[in-house]
């Protein structure tokens, strides 16, 4: 029942943007979610991931700086979130929603901590941090594409030797997401806050609709509204601080 009122709502879902080049492209118009079974395999189904092939781009100097001092930034002095209310209220309605995923829960807070740091850092809406990480690994902290992305957010190794340092590890849960929100930040502002073409770029892509509509459908399954309720987990294990192990 939960997944036929899912599909429902991708049916009566639709995302569409149309944007002018200039003039010398004409307009243009892109539907975000055109195979509704994509979006459903996507959100509701164990299926086999998306991870794709960030391509290597030459970077100026004063980019490769900024990029390379963000991803050097200090590690996170504690909760992201803007109060007591919204951390109980964010990582227990998400936390439900990653236990089957993920069924440790000490683990499963953690992560979620760090994703909502990290995306909130990068000016990144943590849900669809979210959704990308469900498409490109599925949350499996190990996942290496075939072209040899790596970790939750399935980074390419080249980031590593352009921006990072050698002692960068792409398995260590906070590593990969610092490198993976930096990375969709950096591709938004090439493509002045154009996501569809942002993610294109991120997933190796670019122009195609598939990813960028699976990444849509995933980011609204983890929607977030707050509501004023009892949570299920407790509020000493939420507020811990984000961990830099793992």
């Amino acid at each position: 029942m939960r997944e036929r009122h899912q599909v429902n709502v991708l049916r009566r879902f639709s995302f569409r943007r149309c944007a002018a080049d200039g003039g010398s492209r004409g307009s243009r118009c892109i539907s975000w979610l055109r195979p509704v079974a994509l979006c459903v395999a996507a959100c509701l189904l164990p299926m086999p991931t998306w991870a794709g092939t960030q391509q290597y781009e030459p970077l100026s100097a004063s980019v490769q700086a900024a990029l390379s001092g963000a991803i050097a930034d200090k590690k996170p002095p504690g909760s992201s979130f803007k109060d007591y209310s919204e951390a109980v209220e964010w990582l227990s309605a998400m936390s439900e929603r990653l236990a089957r995923r993920v069924p440790d829960q000490e683990y499963r807070l953690e992560l979620l901590r760090a994703i909502h740091y990290e995306a909130t850092r990068a000016g990144l809406d943590p849900q669809l941090v979210l959704g990308l990480i469900q498409v490109e690994s599925g949350f499996r902290k190990y996942a290496v594409s075939s072209a040899g992305a790596r970790g939750y957010m399935q980074v390419m190794p080249f980031w590593v030797k352009l921006i990072g340092t050698p002692n960068d590890n792409l398995f260590h849960l906070r590593t990969n997401l610092r490198y993976g929100c930096t990375i969709l930040r950096h591709y938004l502002d090439i493509e002045k806050g154009d996501l569809f073409r942002a993610l294109g770029r991120y997933n190796g892509s670019l122009g195609r609709a598939e990813y960028p509509n699976l990444v849509r459908g995933a980011w609204e399954q983890w929607r977030f509204e707050k509501r004023s309720k009892s949570m299920p987990v407790s509020a000493a294990a939420i507020l811990q601080p984000v961990a830099s192990r793992r």
